[in-house]
């Protein structure tokens, strides 16, 4: 019995072991993020988110707060671009549904090109981006009601710099959903060009994030030590912190 490969067997393969590395790579993410938050570019961040809300507390004079509602106005405004970007995407994908466009069902994309994964194709792409529509809106929501308790703040305020922290570090946690949604949306837009760049994209996302999301805190932790900078490569990485 002769086996005769056709290459709509390339998308059954190399997409979901594709998406399969993909998931992965975040759940490994999420595991060191939440066993070792220093460990993490995530945890990083979160902790730096809260010891600038506590500097800008504990300082309280209108100068600061000023220049932190500045700095809150500047991610907000990124957000909305990002959250209306997403949504644009969305409503383009939307109309190219209930289109009857041949555009990728051509010859030229060497894997299955037949309308019902067409049809999947544009669903998984307009799930991707629709999550970073809500990871951007979230994040705004988040940063605008922060800056709302900034203005409120006074020196020795516990319980309102803790909320305060609780809506930076969360609206960052947001913002990263919506980011990472995007990457997604990245993988799934190159699967309309064939699961062989669906693939490669995969790979090569997953290599440049762990180095944005990991390798890069041990280039942190060892800069962070640094007398001199020509030690740089030299110093050993420091304990790991928390609050």
């Amino acid at each position: 019995m002769e086996f005769h490969f056709q290459k709509d067997y390339l998308d059954l393969f190399l997409v979901p072991n594709g998406l399969l590395i993909m998931f992965t790579y975040h759940l490994y993410l999420l595991y060191r993020h939440y066993t070792c938050p220093s460990s993490t570019t995530i945890g990083l961040e979160a902790f730096d988110r809260v010891d600038w809300v506590r500097t800008i507390v504990q300082n309280g004079d209108k100068g600061t707060l000023d220049r932190a509602a500045s700095v809150i106005t500047t991610h907000t405004t990124s957000g909305t671009f990002f959250a209306t970007f997403s949504l644009t995407m969305s409503s383009l994908i939307g109309t190219f549904l209930g289109s009857s466009s041949n555009l990728f069902r051509s010859n030229r994309v060497y894997g299955d090109t037949r309308p019902f994964t067409v049809f999947i194709k544009n669903v998984g792409l307009l799930s991707c981006l629709l999550l970073a529509f809500s990871g951007f809106v979230h994040a705004v929501k988040l940063l605008v009601h922060a800056n709302y308790l900034l203005t409120m703040s006074t020196p020795g305020n516990k319980n309102l710099e803790r909320k305060i922290e609780f809506m930076i570090t969360r609206g960052g946690y947001c913002w990263n959903l919506g980011l990472r949604a995007l990457y997604f949306a990245i993988t799934m837009l190159l699967w309309f060009f064939g699961p062989i760049p669906m693939f490669a994209s995969c790979v090569f996302m997953v290599i440049i994030l762990y180095y944005h999301d990991i390798y890069i805190v041990k280039l942190h932790d060892s800069y962070c030590q640094l007398e001199e900078p020509e030690k740089y490569m030299k110093a050993e990485p420091r304990a790991s912190f928390s609050y």
